[in-house]
């Protein structure tokens, strides 16, 4: 019997590739699975030959400089027009936007050729592509019914799902939590998928003066490959424990190792933590799109899942946050309490639910 195909299309950043990653993962079980993405997109998935990836041109759907609209406008008409010619040959039983502006053609498509299509947003306020989508889509899944910027009359369309992460993430074992040393502080850092150059220039330093005072740490530090000898050059003079990496699909490796993490605010990378049960200290990106790294950390912070800090607070109060969590047991014990008490494992059972029900309705 045939299988049939969902479209699974995803922007370019790692925040809409890693969940559209996970998606597909566990749809390829019963369904024949399309990805699509923009070039930056698909450049993190190249190294996975079992997935079907289409590359679409795209563009941002706002510009501040009239002249560069202009452009923007002609590039994603010809790139609906290229989605439209393309879901023609490849008619999928149903779409799955996962935000991100290289989504918004493809939905448009399914929009004009009447496929079903639903949208799925992790962050806590609706992103532009998605929220353009609202009167279109069918549904639209989201990590957290605290979502900001859903108009009333859409509200019904708002389905809780959870996280999407990966099955392995999900199940990782707590026994990490067992073999690491309780007085040493393993610092897993991470930047987001482009790695923040600030971790690297201003966070060394900081370690250095934790490592001073008596603090025993050990640093995992996530970074871009021109950044890789500055670090270790660094590390190696203070004597200071450490492993620098640059972007890797092997990220649990390093969960297993960490037991306090410092990170930008995405929604995946905080959707990720919480599961595998890691304390971290988020620090939002000052620039991200309405702001929504600041709102996620915020809402993070309030459920006593993780720590919030402004970037703009490194140099002030990062070393003395870290040196609390080192002396203070019970900052730790409290957010791992809080973490314990959620979990994601039901996230693949709520999505198969529904999408089942989405192809299998009349209209």
């Amino acid at each position: 019997m045939t299988k049939q195909k969902i479209l699974i299309a995803t922007g370019g950043t790692g925040g809409h590739i890693f969940p559209a990653y996970s998606l597909a993962c566990n749809l390829n079980k019963n369904y024949n699975v399309i990805i699509t993405s923009d070039k930056r997109g698909l450049n993190y998935l190249k190294n996975h030959e079992n997935l079907n990836l289409v590359a679409i041109p795209s563009s941002p759907l706002l510009r501040k400089n009239i002249f560069k609209s202009i452009i923007s406008l002609i590039l994603i008409t010809f790139s609906i027009t290229r989605c439209i010619i393309f879901l023609l040959f490849n008619r999928p039983s149903i779409i799955f936007g996962m935000g991100g502006y290289s989504s918004f053609p493809v939905c448009i498509a399914a929009w004009i050729l009447r496929i079903k299509f639903v949208i799925y947003e992790n962050n806590l306020i609706i992103g532009k592509a998605n929220k353009f989508l609202l009167p279109l889509t069918k549904k639209i899944f989201v990590s957290n019914k605290s979502l900001e910027g859903i108009p009333e009359k859409y509200i019904s369309k708002v389905f809780q799902v959870g996280n999407l992460i990966r099955e392995e993430i999900i199940s990782l074992s707590n026994a990490r939590y067992q073999k690491n040393d309780p007085n040493t502080l393993n610092i897993l850092v991470l930047g987001g998928s482009q790695a923040a150059k600030i971790f690297a220039n201003e966070l060394p330093q900081i370690f250095k003066k934790l490592q001073d005072t008596g603090v025993s740490i050990k640093i995992f530090q996530q970074c871009q490959k021109e950044q890789n000898e500055k670090l270790s050059n660094f590390y190696e003079k203070t004597k200071i424990k450490y492993e620098v990496f640059n972007f890797t699909d092997n990220i649990i490796d390093y969960y297993s190792k960490a037991n306090l993490v410092i990170t930008r605010a995405g929604a995946s990378v905080l959707g990720e933590l919480i599961n595998v049960k890691i304390p971290f200290i988020a620090i939002p990106l000052p620039t991200s799109a309405d702001n929504h790294q600041h709102k996620n950390a915020v809402f993070y912070e309030k459920k006593g899942y993780g720590m919030l800090l402004k970037e703009k607070d490194i140099k002030d109060q990062l070393f003395h946050l870290i040196n609390n969590v080192y002396t203070d047991k019970s900052l730790v014990k409290n957010i791992l309490s809080k973490q314990r008490q959620y979990s994601d494992k039901d996230i693949f059972k709520n999505v198969n639910i529904q999408i089942d029900k989405i192809i299998n309705e009349k209209n």
